[in-house]
């Protein structure tokens, strides 16, 4: 039987009861195909305050790197209320979610999003975008670019100026370049590159670069798209992509908008990766504090986020597929958590629902 080991951060707000059912399914799917996962259990942001004093310790971190996966719930607190907040930035929940990625390099940030069809009705897009459906991966590089570039804000001329540098290398783009056309082999061998290189020098290398990369990769079609375009195309017609590839900046204001499209950002999985197949898989949406603890969390952003997990990291495609599509059977069958519930469905718990999928698998 094949062996697996996880570090499972529960996390803070909804966070444990959503992970628990993931882990469940997890379970259940290496019951299923012949594997077993040996789960420790690390901490993470305002679980980690709470029990040391800091939100990330290097024991979280060491033992996240001897695992070949991190599956994590969501991270964090009410600002407003929580005694979390009162401590300076660097001390914060989110602080530590900072700390793991760049201890873990995970450099690749995976944002999929898919309409089922039993939640077209959410979907603000016109009624014939929403009857194509889509299934489309922004894959947005984590570590680069304006967010990390050097800044500065001065006085000139007897006015402030302000300074953000857009810096990438060629290493940085090459590396997560060979990622996106890795994955687009395991969907529909189908990347298009977003960029600025009507304008941009930065996105001049990224094109140059990847295109470089495709040449390796014949079975897969390469494009590329002003960014300009791309934020219209998501809204007008989002089936015609695959992965998306793109950079820091013009990534984090794609992937909101593509979150959108789908109706509901509960649903919505993410997967953080480095230059190996390990990755830190977790679900887009927060921690929902104000309904902790009551069992009416959705939990199907971070059931699909395991799924993504056993894809990317253990390459245990079949189980993944055995997952997703027990996610979708419960939706055909009509269950739904209070955040999706319409008229006519039959309303369930966070336990439940994880117990509806882990059935089905």
């Amino acid at each position: 039987m094949r062996e697996y080991d996880i570090s499972v951060i529960k996390g803070d707000g909804i966070g444990p009861e959503i992970v628990r059912e993931a882990v469940k399914v997890l379970e259940t799917a290496g019951k299923k195909f012949g594997f077993h996962l040996d789960l420790t259990d690390i901490y993470l942001g305002g679980a980690s305050i709470d029990k040391f004093g800091v939100p990330l310790t290097e024991e979280t971190v060491e033992t996240a790197k001897k695992s070949d996966a991190v599956l994590m719930g969501s991270i964090g607190g009410d600002a407003k209320t929580s005694p979390w907040y009162r401590l300076e930035p660097s001390k914060r929940p989110e602080a530590g979610l900072l700390g793991i990625r760049k201890a873990l390099g995970l450099f690749a940030n995976l944002r999929p999003a898919w309409l089922y069809d039993e939640l077209k009705s959410a979907c603000p897009l016109k009624e014939e975008a929403a009857d194509k459906g889509f299934d489309l991966l922004i894959m947005r590089e984590l570590t680069g670019g304006l967010y990390f570039g050097k800044r500065q804000t001065l006085v000139q001329d007897g006015q402030l100026v302000a300074t953000d540098t857009l810096t990438y290398s060629e290493s940085e783009i090459r590396r997560i370049a060979v990622k996106a056309f890795d994955i687009a082999r395991k969907r529909r061998n189908k990347v298009t590159l977003v960029d600025k290189a009507n304008v941009l020098d930065s996105s001049r290398l990224w094109r140059k670069v990847t295109s470089e990369v495709a040449e390796g990769y014949p079975d897969v079609t390469y494009s590329w798209m002003l960014v300009d375009n791309c934020a219209m195309q998501l809204v007008r017609d989002p089936s015609q992509f695959d992965v998306v590839l793109t950079e820091n900046m013009f990534g984090d204001i794609l992937s909101d908008e593509a979150s959108m499209i789908t109706g509901s950002i509960g649903m919505l999985p993410s997967a953080s990766l480095n230059e190996t197949k390990f990755g830190l898989y977790e679900p887009s949406h927060g921690s929902a504090p104000d309904i902790a603890g009551k069992d009416i969390a959705n939990p199907l952003a971070t059931i699909l986020s395991a799924a993504m997990l056993l894809r990317y990291s253990l390459d245990e495609d079949e189980a993944a597929d055995a997952v997703e599509e027990a996610v979708r059977k419960v939706l055909k069958d009509g269950y739904r958590t209070g955040d999706i519930y319409t008229e006519g469905t039959t309303k369930v718990g966070t336990r439940q629902m994880g117990d509806l999928v882990a059935e089905r698998v």
